[in-house]
């Protein structure tokens, strides 16, 4: 049997990479993201200064970096939950509900979302990064809504960007209100409100 092949170097430097973005998202999510150095992510991955050099150019850039992965993996979650042909109910249920066991599964991840978040109301550029960003996530959402709605043949009330607009500012405020009193959040809250909303949608639109 022949040895296992070692890594390229392309290899090893995309694991490295990886594993820098893990430890600054928990450094991060425990400490926030001033009180989070680049020594102490280092430390929690194993890797010197050199490693981090050779990945990033500067904190500022590993920011960035987290900002993309941490919108990436809503993305992906978004469009996970919404896959297959269950009925509209189903599919809030499905969503809200996912979203609120990640919540209580990865703690650290809500923390470093909201973390995220204030950090870009106090840094103008960061603001940017985080707002363009945050356009894209809910594009990806509106195009699912419109879909939905053609599917069904409904016209919405009003633009279903706003519609995605509002979706958005729920998980928001539900991954907060989680965070500061997770005894009083039960995990079906964001899907009694998600299908809720939908309904009072479905309610008000019109067949086309």
């Amino acid at each position: 049997m022949s040895a296992p092949s070692r890594p390229t170097r392309k290899e090893q430097q995309a694991r490295t990479r990886a594993a820098l973005l893990r430890s600054a998202a928990k450094v991060m999510a425990a400490k926030g993201l001033p009180g989070a150095s680049i020594a102490e992510i280092v430390e929690d991955a194993g890797f010197t200064k050199g490693a981090f050099y050779a990945n990033f150019a500067s904190k500022d850039e590993l920011l960035l970096a987290v900002l993309d992965e941490t919108f990436g993996r809503a993305i992906r979650d978004i469009e996970g939950a919404v896959e297959g042909n269950a009925g509209v109910e189903a599919q809030a249920r499905e969503a809200g509900d996912a979203w609120l066991t990640q919540l209580a599964q990865d703690p650290a991840g809500g923390r470093l979302f909201l973390e995220l978040m204030v950090h870009a109301t106090r840094d103008e550029t960061f603001r940017t990064a985080y707002v363009e960003r945050q356009h894209v996530l809910r594009a990806r959402v509106t195009e699912i809504y419109e879909a939905r709605a053609a599917e069904l043949g409904l016209t919405a009330p009003f633009p279903l960007a706003r519609a995605a607009q509002m979706t958005s500012a729920m998980a928001h405020g539900v991954a907060l209100a989680r965070l500061v009193e997770p005894d009083a959040v039960g995990d079906d809250l964001f899907g009694t409100m998600l299908v809720t909303f939908f309904a009072g949608l479905q309610a008000g639109a019109a067949e086309g």
